[in-house]
């Protein structure tokens, strides 16, 4: 173990017994966390990151998981030799964790505050006054507005970004030496995350932390780290300086991982994948990177091509206040008088902050839910108030891919009846064998067997699931998706394969996107037009490369400032 590493994992292997066999999830895994310094552990899901920092913090669950070989060594001491209660002393006291989803993390039946103080009171035995104050000043720190009056606040009546900051706050109570952040910027938007890092590298400086950050984003791992450890399906494949890795990366699957997320300097016709560059065994392939560079022609958007849905002056606004009476005093104004149009075949990216009303302004459109006032036309017929028969008609021709496809198919059926649901209820094919061979065609259609009807959505991937949600969106041959959010939780390399097939299936169908996204790069790649929301108003309107080029409003600009440049800050001062 080097002089500066604060902890040393070597070549550590961890595997978990489950149904069908036995599974290893790390396979001799060697890797330091210098003193002091930022290292970045990227990959896809199922690669062992996440697995790794839980051996660290003692949380692997055994049974089913058994670590079979290795140490972990923390200030030359291993971790996997101490007892439950030494861990207990360990954990949140020199070695804190940020988890991925806080809402999951924070405990809902108690305010912040009274969450932050339990971290104070058991590993620093403060008086619960004592507590309060530091909370205060924890929040504060984090940047926490107004911190006397949230630190009462339950989780649910914060934003995301909030509670990630309360998450960090309990992280950083103690003042660890090494802190664990795990995918802790995925689910936020640009803005949020961009915060986030640079309140981690601030508060990094200000402790003289250790931070083992994981992501599958390399961009953002651009960033912040010091070093990177890339991982697949368990094992290492690289490592080393940052710099070094993106200006020279070795192992094709780092290549992969480099390449397939969506830049904002060039806008190529398809987005490389990982398959792209490795084979499924992990040999390279020979891929003509120059390729890349081919740009996707700009198709300008001409009166010519017809318009096929026109929302005119919409409102939804939800009641917040009511008087004894019943009477709204007050309202959410979600979407604020907008007016946009969409042309057949081409999609018009919608991009905001949460909260702005793209996702409320998407499902107004569709009619899952009722507008204030304004007008929906599509293809020349007023939908606004369309009922009945005449509603359910419409539902062939417009539907939804929605961002969760695991909270969208029902657990209890096989992705085959899901897929023939629709099929079923809007009358398409004769009988069920029919109807049967529509789904196994719509599932080769997105790049799956059709061996794999049978099979239950908990059986398959994220991606995989994902693609099963456009199958069943396409079932009944719609000419008009909105898109919801639906890459916005895949890992950057499967993400790239979801934006390809949209782009495949749009051309192959002449089908028209709402494509509604936080993460302004992917809106450009697949974008013929872009309308940026914030607080429920459309406040920029043009074609995509024309709003990234040169956009018109601060807004705008903030959002463009906050992307992530895919280039460690030593490279970007050399260019």
């Amino acid at each position: 173990m080097s002089s500066e590493a604060l902890l040393k994992v070597d070549n550590l292997s961890i595997e978990f017994k489950t149904d069908n066999g036995t599974v290893k999830a790390l396979k001799n895994v060697s890797f330091e966390i210098p003193k002091g310094k930022t290292i970045g552990l990227v990959g896809e899901s199922g690669s062992g990151k996440s697995v790794s920092s839980l051996a660290i913090m003692g949380l692997v669950p055994m049974p089913p998981g058994k670590i079979t070989s290795g140490k972990i060594l923390y200030n030359n001491e291993n971790l996997l030799e101490k007892t439950d209660s030494e861990m207990r002393k360990i954990r949140g006291n020199q070695i804190s964790m940020i988890f991925q989803e806080p809402m999951t993390s924070l405990n809902p039946v108690f305010t912040v505050g009274d969450q932050i103080c339990e971290t104070l009171m058991l590993h620093q035995n403060m008086t619960k006054k004592e507590a309060m104050d530091e909370a205060l000043e924890l929040l504060d720190q984090v940047g926490i507005p107004d911190p006397k009056g949230r630190i009462k606040s339950y989780p649910h009546e914060m934003s995301g970004g909030q509670r990630q900051r309360v998450m960090i706050a309990m992280a950083i109570a103690c003042k660890p030496d090494l802190l664990i952040a795990d995918e802790p910027t995925t689910a936020l938007d640009v803005t949020i995350q961009k915060q986030i890092l640079e309140l981690l590298a601030d508060l990094q400086k200000k402790y003289g932390m250790s931070v083992l950050f994981i992501t599958h984003d390399l961009a953002v791992i651009a960033d912040i780290a010091d070093d990177v450890v890339v991982m697949y399906r368990g094992d290492i494949v690289e490592k080393g300086k940052t710099e070094q890795l993106f200006t020279s990366p070795a192992h094709p699957y780092t290549k992969g991982l480099l390449s397939c997320r969506p830049s904002l300097e060039k806008n190529p016709e398809r987005l490389p994948t990982v398959d792209d560059f490795m084979t499924e065994d992990g040999k390279e392939k020979q891929f003509d990177v120059e390729s890349l560079k081919v740009a996707k022609g700009f198709r300008p958007i001409t009166e010519e091509n017809p318009v096929i849905l026109e929302v005119k002056n919409l409102k939804k606004y939800f009641p917040l206040k009511k008087n004894f009476w019943g009477k709204t005093l007050t309202h959410v104004k979600a979407v604020d008088d907008v007016s946009i149009k969409v042309r057949k075949g081409r999609t018009l990216g919608l991009v905001g902050e949460s909260g702005c009303g793209k996702t409320t302004l998407g499902r107004t459109i569709l009619r899952l839910i009722e507008s204030t006032d304004g007008n929906i036309v599509y293809k020349g017929q007023d939908i606004t108030h369309m009922k009945g028969e005449e509603l359910r008609n419409l539902r062939r021709n417009i539907q939804i891919i929605f961002q969760d496809p695991y909270a969208s198919l029902n657990p209890r059926m096989t992705v085959g009846a899901a897929i023939m649901e629709p099929l079923l209820i809007h009358g398409v094919g004769a009988n069920k064998d029919e109807r049967k061979k529509i789904a196994g065609d719509l599932m080769d259609k997105v790049g799956l067997s059709r061996t794999m009807l049978n099979r239950y959505p908990h059986e398959f991937s994220g991606g995989q699931r994902q693609r099963i949600c456009i199958a069943r969106a396409l079932a009944v041959k719609p000419d008009f998706i909105v898109c919801d959010e639906s890459v916005s939780a895949l890992d950057v390399s499967v993400q790239a394969q979801i934006l390809n097939l949209l782009l495949d299936l749009q051309d192959e169908f002449d089908l028209t996107y709402i494509f509604i996204s936080h993460d302004l790069a992917v809106v450009k790649f697949i974008s013929d037009e872009l309308a940026v929301m914030n607080q429920g108003k459309v406040v920029e309107f043009a074609d995509a490369v024309g709003i990234y080029e040169n956009p018109q409003q601060d807004y705008t600009k903030k959002l463009l400032g906050a992307i992530p440049k895919g280039k460690p800050k030593v490279l970007l001062q050399t260019t």
